[in-house]
């Protein structure tokens, strides 16, 4: 990973323009290092460079085919910086496959942890690469729709986009 002068990430980050609103994109030399979604705060602003233009270029044509029907699993490289705990929430979240649903209780017991849906349910919510890693198709353990960080219209449209199971 490159850094400036004042040790910040040199990062790349491209606006791409989806059905479910503008997503910006940003990567490093080392892969796609985050998804906002719409209403997401701004990104920290940092050094920009174009050594993640090849992982924001890639992202980008793998979610424009996911948007168009085209791609229901992505193949990128994925840098999810958090806690180990975390990180075996968000990689877990891969496995849910596409235009299926899973709870908050199931994810929990994926990752070892079957009492800590709670937590499971935080570290969902603090998914730096949704869509990709696809939160949205983790929903409440009762039939609800759950939460979302991009709002529960977006949820909602993501779930309907894949023909999901459960569209709360």
């Amino acid at each position: 990973m490159k850094t400036d002068s004042k040790n910040r990430t040199v990062a790349t980050q491209l606006v791409l323009e989806t059905p479910v609103g503008p997503l910006v994109l940003e990567g490093d030399a080392t892969g796609l290092t985050h998804i906002y979604l719409p209403g997401d705060p701004a990104p920290t602003p940092g050094t920009t460079g174009d050594e993640g233009e090849p992982a924001v270029i890639r992202a980008a044509t793998q979610l424009e085919e996911y948007f168009a029907g085209e791609r229901t699993e992505f193949d990128l490289a994925l840098v999810a910086r958090g806690t180990p705990f975390q990180q075996s929430v968000w990689f877990a979240l891969a496995d849910i496959p596409y235009g299926k649903t899973i709870s908050y209780a199931e994810l929990a017991a994926w990752v070892g942890r079957p009492t800590a849906f709670r937590a499971v349910g935080q570290a969902n919510g603090a998914n730096p690469l949704p869509i990709v890693l696809p939160c949205h198709r983790v929903v409440a353990t009762r039939g609800g729709i759950g939460g979302y960080g991009g709002g529960l219209d977006m949820k909602r449209r993501l779930l309907a986009h894949e023909n999901c199971d459960l569209v709360g």
